[in-house]
């Protein structure tokens, strides 16, 4: 048992609150999952600059800044507890080869022009304080609370996945047949950091769109590629969807307004946002794609 939540903001009405809004609907998910939070922010796309969200792990940050500054000239660093965001007009090909070849003490948990991720173990509600998520603002968002079920309770174990530019994805439930579709993926080119099979799931759609594919058409196609029981928020630098396998065995709750959409496992995730009692409240259909 997991929770997932997402919001995205039709209007720029609420942009400065997105943060606080992600907050209340992570503490509200944290009994359905005690391990571990994370959450993923969009902002408006800088075409000139990408992020890349890392966690230091055992490194500190000014041993991280001397080490990469070797190497890229041009960085700005924001911290984020034990993370850290760096800018910079590097494309990802060569800071992605250069944190996996150069520095190895620290994990990549996302990069972008428009996403920030954020995850650690440790109670959802502690987690957000942490990386003060009420602070954030920004076009649309999505998390994650977990208990640990498939693999171990760590960093690398935590959602969301970003397995591709400014792609995510956090996931209640449980693929039947990950392994072989990941070992499918890597014979295709496919990375991965983790053996937790929300990572492949991520994988898959990222190899898709890579093809060609949209991501209303990948999640389609997951429905015969991907077996298990699941509920996916796939978030992307334009908004994010909503899929229920065709089983529909883990629960989701969309509210939706003139100002926002928001989903979430369980509607107490959503109690807080304005003026959700006048929302369109539904269950979404199982194998039906929403997309926001």
């Amino acid at each position: 048992m997991c929770g997932i939540v997402g919001i995205y903001l039709k209007t720029k009405k609420y942009e400065k609150h997105l943060g606080k809004f992600l907050s209340g609907m992570l503490d509200g998910m944290a009994t359905r999952g005690p391990d571990s939070a994370g959450f993923a922010i969009y902002t408006k796309e800088n075409k000139n600059t990408f992020k890349y969200s890392i966690c230091l792990d055992e490194i500190k940050e000014n041993d991280f800044k001397k080490k990469i500054s070797k190497f890229i000239k041009k960085i700005k660093l924001t911290s984020y507890a034990d993370h850290v965001v760096l800018e910079t007009n590097e494309k990802p090909s060569k800071i992605l080869n250069l944190l996996k070849k150069e520095i190895p003490e620290v994990s990549l948990v996302g990069y972008g022009k428009s996403i920030n991720i954020f995850k650690q173990t440790g109670n959802p509600k502690d987690v957000v304080k942490k990386f003060k998520l009420s602070s954030f603002s920004g076009t649309h968002g999505i998390g994650h609370t977990r208990m640990a079920t498939e693999s171990a309770i760590t960093t690398q174990g935590s959602h969301p996945y970003s397995t591709s530019e400014d792609e995510c994805l956090v996931h209640n439930g449980s693929l039947s047949n990950h392994n072989n579709v990941r070992r499918s993926l890597i014979k295709d080119g496919q990375n991965f950091n983790s053996e937790n099979d929300t990572e492949v799931a991520a994988g898959y759609i990222s190899n898709q769109i890579s093809k060609g594919k949209d991501l209303e058409k990948t999640l389609k196609n997951s429905l015969k590629d991907l077996d298990g029981f699941y509920t996916f928020i796939a978030g992307t630098k334009d908004g994010f969807a909503l899929l229920r396998d065709e089983i529909a065995c883990k629960p989701a709750v969309v509210a939706e307004t003139k100002d926002y959409v928001a989903v979430a496992s369980e509607f107490q995730a959503m109690a807080h946002l304005p003026n959700v009692n006048s929302a369109k409240i539904f269950e979404p259909k199982p194998g039906v794609v929403y997309h926001w």
